[in-house]
């Protein structure tokens, strides 16, 4: 408390002589001066980062060793350092310190204000040379300038449609096949990939993994979860390679891309003609039932 006080009773009498920067206690300026030197002298042996304090490399070395010794009295969570169990409780305290300055929301943290901030921005600053499209983000504008510099140099050898990313041009090719390789042993379903198989077993168990920092909700996969979260900033994170349209969702995304595939996962058990979407298969079904 007594070198508390001294900040507001005592003058600023430390100066850095690199920037000019002034500080009420020596050690504040020893700490600060590190800044400035080259190499920041912690470096940790697995990975070749460079810490500024020793402290700072302890904590980062959890992260090989996996110790997490903080750990939530409410839920058992278990964390590396004391600062990320700190901001940990606020999920259970439903402390909110971050508000927005526009339209007075409050979050738990200092990044999710920066993302929801996004969502009162109007005025778009950047602009597409190519097209004249604007943004109101940079991200937004580079991930939009891929349609007009990536190639489309991966084409099918059946019909010979191209893709900007071969990811993209082996999941067409399953349109080609007869039969989708992966099956739910519970409902039956075919998946083209053996990934969504497994995410969509966790439909049936109830599994659910991936929490909610800001608000503690559960989510099935960890794009759902990147997702929701980007929904609390107002953010589209996720991006068509081929045309550039952004999502809130992965599963978006995901139904989006079979335009440029071709892609129709969805059948009619009836006369077997096929879908894009699953709501185009329930209006379709309307046919057959009346």
């Amino acid at each position: 408390m007594v070198r508390h006080m001294r900040n507001h009773t005592k003058k600023k009498q430390y100066n850095c002589f690199k920037c000019g920067s002034v500080f009420n206690q020596k050690g504040s300026l020893t700490t600060h001066r590190k800044i400035h030197f080259e190499n920041s002298p912690f470096v940790c042996l697995q990975c070749g980062k460079r810490c500024r304090q020793e402290c700072s490399l302890t904590i980062h070395m959890r992260v090989h060793t996996g110790e997490k010794p903080f750990i939530c009295s409410e839920c058992g969570k278990r964390l590396i350092c004391e600062d990320h169990l700190t901001k940990h409780m606020r999920i259970h305290t439903g402390e909110k310190l971050f508000s927005c300055s526009t339209c007075g929301k409050q979050l738990y943290y200092k990044r999710n204000l920066s993302r929801h901030m996004a969502v009162h921005r109007t005025e778009k600053s950047f602009s597409c040379s190519e097209c004249g499209k604007q943004f109101t983000r940079k991200e937004s504008l580079t991930r939009h300038m891929k349609i007009h510099t990536e190639r489309k140099n991966f084409h099918c050898l059946k019909c010979g449609k191209g893709f900007s990313h071969e990811g993209n041009l082996t999941t067409h090719m399953r349109i080609h096949l007869e039969n989708n390789p992966f099956i739910c042993p519970q409902c039956g379903k075919k998946c083209t990939q053996k990934r969504g198989l497994m995410e969509h077993i966790r439909t049936h168990t109830g599994e659910k993994p991936f929490s909610c920092s800001d608000c503690g909700k559960g989510f099935n996969h960890k794009s759902n979860l990147i997702a929701h979260m980007a929904h609390h900033g107002g953010e589209k994170l996720f991006s068509c390679t081929e045309c550039g349209k952004s999502f809130s969702y992965k599963v978006s995304l995901t139904q989006h891309m079979t335009i440029h595939t071709g892609e129709k996962p969805f059948s009619c058990s009836e006369c077997g003609k096929r879908f894009n979407f699953k709501g185009s298969l329930t209006r379709h079904m309307t046919v057959h039932t009346g």
